[in-house]
């Protein structure tokens, strides 16, 4: 049922990482002075994006004119990035964003990044993961004393000479699971979400939780619907704040809905024509639930999930 030519938004080899340049001081102090080498700045969490008529591209940087005085301990190497070595690098968090570029804003890159070109998404997507973990573990969780970055910016070191606890980069593993009995999907809404929006059911990974375990679990708390043949599908990176979405797909065993634990507001099995219809609002086209319905969908259906006029889609804030 999947189609995985093409990976999902915010994965693929958009950035060589150089694994090996972390420890080399001397080639990272060198690329701040490169007029070439790439800054992204992350203001907030917010990402540096310039606005057009007609589309929307990132707002990189290059050079340290208009960044003021950097240092390594300030920056975050990302890797190679269209041939060019390329910096996350966190500004401060004062009441009102820098003007780094004409025509450039800082924005919510979960509101945006969907608009921007696939490459750009996914850098951007791994600047702002980076910098939340950074900026989250300021402190070892040990001993309490201060950290400091070393390696490119990808390993935190405690400051204190008797611990030198080292603290690496961590993410959220959560499933996210097209359910189908067949003709139809399961899908859940929460009660903070906008009327008529529906997805599929997800949930994080627990301690000693195999990822299929978690699948069975999840559905079961969340819906009351017992699932059978879980499969992998494929995975997407979300740092919003810091996870990694496992799809799967599986077969209902039971199709009764009770919602158990309370998180979802509503559960309900559409069929092909109710989605087409727009009888709910699905996840927008970027993530990987959207991916997870389109694949179950156009597996039998007459005309693809995004040419069908009445089909309808989750909208983001204006710009």
């Amino acid at each position: 049922m999947a189609s995985h030519s093409v990976p999902n938004y915010l994965a693929g080899p958009y950035v060589q990482r150089l694994a090996h340049l972390r420890k080399d001081e001397a080639r990272l102090r060198a690329a701040l002075a490169d007029p070439r080498t790439l800054f992204v700045p992350v203001w907030r969490t917010h990402s540096l994006v310039t606005l057009a008529a007609q589309s929307v591209t990132a707002g990189f940087i290059t050079g340290t004119q208009q960044l003021g005085a950097v240092d390594l301990s300030q920056l975050t190497l990302l890797g190679e990035f269209r041939g060019q070595l390329a910096f996350a690098v966190e500004l401060p968090a004062d009441p009102s964003p820098p003007l780094l570029i004409s025509g450039a804003e800082f924005r919510d890159l979960r509101t945006i990044a969907g608009e921007l070109p696939r490459d750009e998404a996914g850098l951007l997507a791994y600047a702002r993961a980076m910098l939340l973990w950074r900026d989250r573990h300021r402190y070892c969780g040990r001993c309490g004393s201060l950290t400091i970055p070393v390696q490119g910016g990808h390993v935190l070191e405690c400051t204190d000479p008797t611990c030198v606890t080292q603290l690496f980069p961590r993410i959220d593993p959560a499933v996210i699971v097209l359910i189908t009995d067949g003709e139809r999907v399961l899908l859940g809404r929460q009660a903070s979400w906008p009327e008529g929006r529906y997805s599929t059911i997800a949930g994080f990974v627990e301690p000693g939780e195999s990822l299929e375990d978690a699948v069975i679990r999840e559905v079961r708390e969340e819906t009351g619907v017992e699932v059978a043949e879980v499969e992998y599908h494929s995975s997407q990176p979300w740092p919003f704040p810091s996870s990694l979405m496992l799809g799967f797909t599986a077969f209902a065993a039971t199709t009764a809905i009770d919602l158990m634990d309370e998180e979802l507001e509503d559960a309900r099995w559409l069929t092909r024509a109710q989605i087409a219809a727009g009888e709910v609002a699905l996840p927008t086209s970027h993530s990987i639930s959207f991916r997870l319905i389109e694949d179950w969908y156009d597996s039998a259906a007459q005309r693809p999930l995004r040419e069908e006029p009445g089909a309808r889609l989750w909208t983001a804030p204006p710009r």
